[in-house]
């Protein structure tokens, strides 16, 4: 088997887990940052299948939209500009990300989720009173601007304050938050879609301030974490927060080892250069692969066009917002199931099992859309038929809801040591961004030409990803964020990249081949 548990010795320290109210009020606090990337992904669906939107802003895709309804029901919404519309903001989340790793490294990870919450605080008011396409675009890169630092910024604050034993449940908090913006932004385009004078839509997009002021004035009251406050040179104030969040005095061991990390990452000059060492391999390989995994599932064809695809098998337009109103309830509670369960069952058979179950549904629906549609796309399926979609389609976003969604946030934050953190966070959520990019500008295309098999072809991904799971990944769960070393060195593939010199913990040299024995495998 992949990964074992390190049962000798040298396995990871077990220190304090009590979960004081301190850092639980500061987790919910950061992981706020979620909802303006959750309300993003819900509202930029609904509102383009929004009549009075598309016909003020993308004339041509509204006209095609009322043709005869025997067209092709799988390329009525393609539009490179409507999909430019949606995706805009990943690509600049993207870029925005790398900047994000300096802010977050030199000022802390409070200062950097502040300026993402006012960026996309102004992309919000500029979407909300948008006049043209420009307008609205250059809204869409403000907000993306916002998404890149929280995505950036909050999974590490999330992971470096909370307790090893508690890092996976207060991690997914962001997570939790995302889909809980989703789900705001379903109900609020639903209730808009029925406004009368058209003009619903700049309720939905403008409400994007709420979110955005919440992670805003929240982060102005936020502590720094102890990794920061010491890789940034305030000892004295890091021992008292650390004593603090961990509610106790006895926090020598703990501190010993974040000063050890810290004094390793002031040796690291140019951490993007260090990240692409030998040593760090299995975290970089992890980093890309995890995120581009996570697009190719196909969820956020679901999130961001649901509606969309909604009417394209067959719903109505008020029919359609309620479906992804539906999927958003799913979506919020199946992520509760991950936040109980991950620090127990642990993150490998979360990714497995909502594998599997993804994978089951992404045939089951793409048989049923070509049972109907065929390859012509001519159809008109019964409400029965479509509810048959539908509830096929919750099954699946709950399998990632507690599997991909959250753990694929988790993960990378976790797994990287102090000196490389920021850059390696920075590319995961550059890759993840990039492909969230390539599949927002492609998905319409694409269901015009692949129809059906669009959904046996991220079912085909999923596999793949599942697969490498099984192989490659070991248990990270319960093992404080500073000694995950070990569970690489312990690893059968990966412990070949790490040499028993550069496993550094507190201050001392650990001769892996001494101390390190996979557990049950």
């Amino acid at each position: 088997m992949a990964g074992g548990a390190i049962v000798s010795t040298g396995a990871p320290k077990d220190y304090p887990a009590k979960l004081t109210f301190f850092v639980l009020f500061a987790s919910v606090v950061a992981a706020t940052g979620g909802l303006i990337v959750g309300y993003d992904i819900g509202i930029s669906g609904g509102v383009t299948s929004m009549d009075s939107f598309l016909s003020k802003f993308f004339p041509s895709v509204y006209r095609k939209e009322k043709e005869n309804q025997s067209t092709n029901q799988y390329c009525k919404f393609d539009s490179q500009v409507l999909q430019m519309f949606t995706s805009s903001l990943y690509l600049a989340a993207l870029i925005a990300s790398f900047f994000a790793s300096s802010v977050t490294r030199m000022f802390g990870r409070k200062w950097s989720m502040f300026g993402g919450g006012i960026t996309f605080l102004v992309g919000a008011a500029l979407n909300g009173f948008a006049q043209d396409v420009l307008m609205l675009i250059l809204g869409r890169i403000l907000l993306g601007i916002g998404v890149g630092f929280a995505g950036q910024s909050v999974p590490i604050y999330l992971s470096e304050m909370a307790p090893a034993r508690m890092r996976g449940m207060l991690n997914i908090g962001f997570q939790f938050m995302i889909t809980i913006g989703i789900l705001a932004a379903n109900l609020i385009n639903y209730g808009t879609s029925e406004i009368k004078g058209g003009w619903g839509w700049r309720i939905s997009l403008g409400l994007a301030a709420v979110p955005a002021s919440i992670i805003t004035v929240g982060s102005l009251f936020l502590p720094d974490t102890p990794n920061s406050l010491i890789e940034r040179g305030h000892a004295d104030e890091a021992t008292r927060m650390l004593r603090r969040i961990r509610g106790t005095h006895d926090v020598h061991e703990e501190y010993n080892d974040l000063v050890a990390a810290s004094e390793v990452a002031k040796l690291v000059k140019h951490p993007w250069r260090n990240i692409l060492k030998r040593k760090y391999r299995p975290q970089l390989i992890m980093t890309i692969l995890i995120p581009f995994f996570q697009q190719l599932t196909g969820i956020n064809v679901i999130m961001f066009y649901a509606p969309v695809l909604f009417k394209t098998i067959g719903f109505g337009g008020n029919a359609s917002l309620m479906s992804a109103v539906i999927v958003g309830l799913v979506n919020v509670f199946a992520t509760i199931v991950s936040i109980v369960t991950v620090d127990k069952l642990g993150r490998r058979k979360l990714f497995l099992q909502g594998g599997s179950q993804m994978l089951a549904c992404q045939i089951i629906v793409g048989t049923l859309i070509a049972i109907k549609f065929g390859t012509s796309g001519e159809a008109n399926p019964s409400k029965t038929y479509a509810a048959f979609v539908v509830f096929f389609i919750c099954v699946y976003v709950a399998g990632f809801a507690w599997s991909w969604g959250p753990l694929a946030s988790l993960v990378p934050s976790e797994i990287f040591p102090l000196e490389i953190r920021s850059a390696g966070q920075s590319i995961n959520v550059s890759v993840n961004m990039l492909f969230t990019f390539i599949i927002a500008q492609a998905f319409l295309t694409m269901l015009c030409h692949m129809k059906f098999g669009l959904f046996y072809f991220f079912g085909g991904w999923v596999l793949i990803m599942t697969t490498f799971v099984a192989i490659f990944f070991p248990e990270t769960k319960n093992v404080p964020i500073e000694e995950m070393i070990l569970v690489w060195k312990a690893h059968w593939f990966w412990g070949r990249f790490i040499a028993d010199e550069e496993i550094h913990i507190g201050g001392r040299i650990e001769m892996a081949n001494g101390i390190l024995k996979a557990g049950s495998k």
